[in-house]
């Protein structure tokens, strides 16, 4: 018999519903994005966020089952990312999880949002083990080791901003539309590195410091209006750039020897930055390990990595009750606690 996860996604501002056969068969993969109406505001709007999604999630799960050409009867297990995330979006998701696998008695899987980014290499190429997981968004920046599948220790992060987070903050301050990632990778092909920029935590640890690159980017550009000088934002984007990246990697990169790594991934929205893509694979052509960067596709939220990561936890008979909560801190090391 076949194995079919229909799994949700609304932690953000995309609402996506996908549907995986057999592990590997993506069978439909339908995503609603809500970018073009949170840009006006610069940013996420929370409430709107979850309005919308209330709006597209019924559309968006027929679509998929019109897609894949399956009905609700052949589904195995229903998916649904239950944190972490806006606590109103993930609701929306969990409560349609919640009523499909009531009316159709289908188990209902809890999965992690960032477990979900990670495994999106899996369309890619099957992790290997041990394996480092460059987890980098705009709510996380964290350095994973599995040793096996559903594996997670994290062994470094962020102790205040997530590098997604500067990179939205610095394009806001220089006047860059929303997602300020996209914007400031687009403008630093313009520019040069010619503003120096701080490099906070620039120790032999794994942990990273986002702020104060961040609060330098600011304070510099305050600095240069008061004195009337103009901002180069192609030079200030690419310093910024350079600056967060070389960092990232600088102190990721060492893990490779320490845990004996076999392979690198990369995970959640930052991982489609041009740069970071070009130099973690310029940086680990002399060593012996394997680097796997996921399609661009995959770099934004979406259920199908939510349905890869269902499709093991289902294997597990990872399945939580009907009162399931959203959980929008839920910690990656304490994903089967839900």
């Amino acid at each position: 018999m076949d194995k079919i996860i229909l799994a949700i996604e609304s932690s953000c501002d995309e609402t996506s519903v996908a549907i995986l056969k057999n592990d590997n068969e993506l069978l439909a993969n339908v995503i609603s994005t809500q970018i073009s109406v949170h840009q006006k505001y610069g940013g996420v709007m929370p409430e709107i966020a979850s309005r919308l999604h209330i709006e597209n999630i019924g559309v968006v799960l027929k679509e998929a089952l019109e897609e894949a050409k399956i009905t609700m009867e052949e589904v195995s297990a229903i998916a649904v990312t239950s944190g972490p995330g806006l606590i109103g979006a993930l609701h929306v998701g969990l409560q349609a999880a919640k009523t499909l696998a009531l009316m159709y008695h289908k188990p209902l899987i809890p999965v992690h949002h960032l477990a979900g980014h990670i495994y999106a290499n899996e369309f890619v190429s099957p992790l290997k083990f041990p394996c480092l997981a460059i987890v980098v968004s705009g709510g996380n920046t964290e350095l994973v080791i599995m040793d096996k599948h559903l594996s997670f220790n994290i062994i470094g992060g962020t102790i205040d901003d997530a590098i997604g987070e500067a990179f939205d903050k610095v394009a806001r301050v220089v006047g860059l539309p929303y997602p300020g990632g996209v914007s400031i990778d687009k403008l630093s092909k313009e520019g040069k590195p010619t503003y120096k920029l701080p490099r906070p935590k620039d120790d032999k640890t794994y942990d990273y410091s986002y702020s104060g690159i961040k609060t330098a980017v600011i304070n510099l550009v305050n600095n240069l209006k008061q004195k009337g000088e103009e901002v180069n934002v192609p030079d200030l984007a690419c310093s910024f750039q350079k600056t967060a990246i070389d960092l990232l990697l600088d102190k990721a990169l060492p893990a490779v020897d320490e845990f004996k790594v076999k392979q690198i991934v990369l995970a959640g929205g930052v991982s489609a930055n041009s740069y970071l893509r070009e130099q973690i694979v310029s940086r680990t052509k002399d060593m012996n390990v394997e680097v796997v960067i996921p399609p661009i596709w995959c770099t934004t939220d979406n259920a199908a990595m939510i349905s890869k990561v269902g499709s093991y936890l289902y294997d597990e008979k990872v399945f939580a009750s009907l009162d399931l909560s959203a959980n929008p801190n839920w910690k990656l090391e304490d994903y089967r606690n839900f």
